[in-house]
């Protein structure tokens, strides 16, 4: 069934087709909209707003004078055909028989321009592992059709999202993880600092019925959930490459002591033990064991050191292992991290990306690899560790995944208002990019830049996405898709009214 006539062609050129609006008809920023072509209908979107009249431009200043100063009563004669709105459409994609390729022509001149029907996306067919990314939205209304990628694909070549507060970034990654986890082909590591994920209070990823969700978390942990507990002798100096910025003295300070004493440097260190035939200068060592303490939140003993946080002399020796095997079977981890530094929090995702990024190494070895679910890792903030700045003092693991980790099935999730900071050949790697609306221009440049469609007409339509509201550029898309993100309070109840009640034996 065809959609509903708004406008027609009335000239242009290829990327700027303008289209003279129907009287009466509402188009908007962003709206997506079909026009035949010689070869079929062609898939265009609208990318600016303007006015066109037939009244000379002074001869609509006049008369706008005479009503507002004189309040002469004027009226023009057939006002809708002499003033109307022209649209600018830049051309997406040609279809024709149910394909879609890239658009190199132009909708034939004077055709109806339409609003586009779910008839005209055969295209959008259902993945077999589908990435979840919303519903279809031409401009602010939403098109009863599943936005999917190729979720192993696109996950591992890695995902950025980028916002600025208050747009909808938790929801997004709620919604995704929940479908993830019905899916189960990747395992998904969160590292939560505003413990928003889990649902300790309210409904959250805890209520999926899959059961495959864990949770660390480092105070009171609910039923079902584990303390998060680190022993220190699984740290190692490369762990804190991107979290610390040691001075080069500092750094070969940690690598002697780790040299030396092995699994208990950290204690050594704590304790002021001495090295052998290697002389450092005492400030070097005590701001090495000052600030070793501060960032492990440990107090010195005899025997070396207590934790009185995360990390621990005694506890906590098989938490890294543990999480990087309920990765390996396709859960989601969300790990607590709200009661900590930012740095803690860094410390403890590049422990455990350390650890999934050298069992996944070592699958590939053994030619193991194809059997095991993708892995990603959300990162707040990403910048933090994947910013210029902190590259410029030297790569971390998560830097290494970033640029190596697809060919190990490995991808991050970085989440970030500042996609400016992460340095170009990162942002080229990160294949899918989700905008959920970005208010500064250097920002917005810095997406369109990087994107893998041609966003160059897209400053405005970014610029104007509403809380909820994305645009996806994707490798593995078609075109960059407007979508809108449903509710996760909604899908949830909606999940859980359709779930068997669980039957309760109890005793008469």
């Amino acid at each position: 069934m065809a959609g509903e006539v708004v406008g027609q062609v009335v000239g242009g050129q290829f990327g700027q087709v303008l289209m003279r609006q129907k009287a009466g008809c509402k188009v908007e920023l962003g709206e997506l909209l079909v026009a035949e072509t010689p070869g079929g209908r062609m898939l265009l979107q609208v990318c600016d707003l303007l006015y066109g009249s037939q009244v000379s431009q002074l001869n609509r200043e006049l008369a706008a004078g005479l009503q507002l100063e004189e309040q002469a009563d004027l009226e023009l004669m057939e006002p809708h055909l002499r003033n109307y709105t022209l649209a600018l459409l830049k051309n997406v994609l040609t279809l024709s028989s149910g394909a879609a390729n890239q658009s190199k022509g132009l909708p034939t001149f004077f055709s109806a321009v339409q609003r586009i029907t779910r008839e005209d996306l055969p295209f959008l067919v259902r993945q077999s592992e589908p990435l979840f990314l919303g519903k279809l939205r031409s401009g602010s209304e939403v098109v009863d059709v599943d936005v999917e990628i190729c979720g192993p694909e696109a996950l591992r070549h890695h995902l950025l999202i980028a916002a600025t507060t208050g747009r909808g970034k938790s929801n997004l990654l709620k919604v995704m993880a929940w479908r993830l986890l019905s899916a189960g082909y990747c395992g998904l590591l969160i590292l939560d600092p505003h413990d928003e994920y889990y649902g300790r209070s309210g409904l959250g990823l805890k209520d999926h019925p899959s059961g495959k969700v864990h949770y660390y978390t480092p105070r009171e942990p609910p039923p079902g959930a584990r303390s998060l507990k680190i022993a220190l002798e699984l740290l190692r100096p490369g762990h804190f490459n991107g979290v610390v910025n040691w001075s080069d003295p500092q750094r070969e300070a940690l690598a002697a002591y780790h040299s030396r004493f092995g699994k208990e440097w950290v204690e050594a260190i704590v304790a002021e033990k001495q090295l052998e035939h290697v002389t450092f200068h005492e400030g070097t060592l005590a701001v090495v064991r000052r600030r070793l303490l501060a960032l492990l939140d440990l107090k010195p003993t005899p025997e070396g050191a207590t934790g009185r946080g995360i990390f621990d002399r005694i506890s906590g020796k098989s938490t890294i292992a543990d999480i990087a095997s309920a990765l390996e079977q396709g859960s989601t981890v969300i790990v607590d991290t709200s009661s900590v530094s930012g740095d803690v929090e860094l410390l403890v995702g590049s422990l455990l990306a350390s650890e999934v990024f050298r069992r996944y190494r070592a699958y590939k070895r053994e030619g193991q690899l194809e059997q095991k679910p993708v892995i990603s890792i959300v990162l707040e903030e990403a910048p933090r560790v994947l910013g210029k700045e902190v590259l410029e003092r030297g790569s971390n693991v998560f830097s290494s995944i970033a640029r190596e980790g697809r060919k190990f099935k490995i991808g991050l999730t970085a989440i970030t208002q500042l996609p400016s900071l992460i340095p170009r050949d990162i942002l080229a790697n990160m294949n899918t990019k989700i905008v959920l609306g970005i208010e500064m221009a250097q920002e917005r440049k810095a997406i369109i830049e990087s994107a893998a469609q041609d966003l160059s007409a897209d400053m405005r339509t970014i610029a104007s996405l509403d809380v909820g509201e994305a645009l996806i550029t994707s490798n593995f898309a078609r075109f960059a898709t407007p979508t809108r993100i449903p509710l996760f309070e909604d899908i949830a109840k909606e999940a859980r009214a359709k779930a068997p009640a669980k039957a309760f034996l109890g005793m008469r």
